[in-house]
């Protein structure tokens, strides 16, 4: 058999036009706002990038950039200003942050209802909750292409591999929210190959190239590859795989994401949904 991929470019495009017609429906501006800290490269071309996406939906976007020597201070202050002014819907924080900075004291300070990305810890219990807030984007990314396949998540196992705050544990309670029988596991897991074996839903989230072997899928399992690793190719440039062996799992799951093309793009799609959420509400 062969499986059938999950498309993350064609689910985001559909989410965007989604967006796009609810932006125009409630007739008024959707604005999220980002902090750049320095002039680490790969930040400032991810936030030029995100400057685009958001203009093709119809969001403002407005990068306030803080230079290398901002500390603690500087940009806590930076982020409780935002904090206070109402035309700002949506805060976010671009890593990495100077060192001997707390990024997650400082994502702490962002007001829960502005919080697209889902970090603040208030946010997180409310997810653990079941109450109504803003999920972390690539954990809500993740459910949201296992449920485009039409699996029927009550009372199928999960197996989640990786148990990351703000990816692995909030996977883990959605699909629980959705009365999955959820098994949370790690790299280090003892007989990690038996337990992925008996999944009917995969999520592989762990930050290992490869961890996930054919071997190790359950025939007709979906299979959602969350990892994003650089490694050396064969031609030794560097390129981006996932924490699945794509072409030994294809031959053995029902469903699969790739990597890149999968996750990724969907984690954009539902942080640009979560600004839209949080200017609606």
């Amino acid at each position: 058999m062969s499986a059938v991929i999950i498309d993350g470019k064609a689910l985001s495009a559909r989410v965007r036009t989604e967006l796009v017609a609810r932006i125009a429906r409630a007739g008024r501006k959707v604005r999220l706002d980002a902090v750049l800290v320095g002039s680490d490269r790969s930040a400032a071309i991810y936030a030029e990038n995100q400057a685009k996406t958001c203009a093709a939906v119809g969001i403002e976007y407005r990068l306030h950039r803080l230079p290398d020597g901002a500390q603690y201070d500087d940009i806590a202050g930076r982020v409780l200003l935002l904090n206070t002014e109402d035309e700002v819907h949506a805060i976010m924080l671009h890593l990495p942050l100077p060192p001997g900075v707390d990024v997650e004291r400082v994502q702490s300070l962002i007001a829960p209802e502005k919080d697209v990305e889902g970090v603040n810890p208030a946010n997180i219990g409310n997810v653990v909750y079941g109450r109504r807030s803003l999920v972390p984007c690539t954990a809500l990314a993740a459910v949201e292409m296992i449920e485009s396949t039409g699996v029927e998540l009550r009372g199928a196992r999960a197996v989640i591999v990786g148990a990351s705050n703000i990816v692995g544990k909030p996977i883990a309670v959605l699909l629980m929210r959705a009365e999955a029988t959820v098994i949370s596991s790690n790299k280090f897991t003892r007989g990690i190959a038996d337990l992925t074996r008996s999944a009917d839903v995969l999520v592989a989230a762990a930050g290992v190239p490869g961890l996930i072997k054919g071997d190790m899928v359950k025939p007709g399992a979906v299979v959602v590859d969350v990892g994003i690793n650089r490694i050396s190719g064969i031609d030794g440039k560097s390129i981006t795989v996932g924490d699945v062996a794509f072409d030994e799992v294809s031959e053995v799951a029902g469903f699969l994401s790739p990597v890149p093309g999968g996750v990724g793009p969907m984690t954009v799609a539902m942080l640009l949904r979560n600004t839209v959420d949080a200017a609606h509400r």
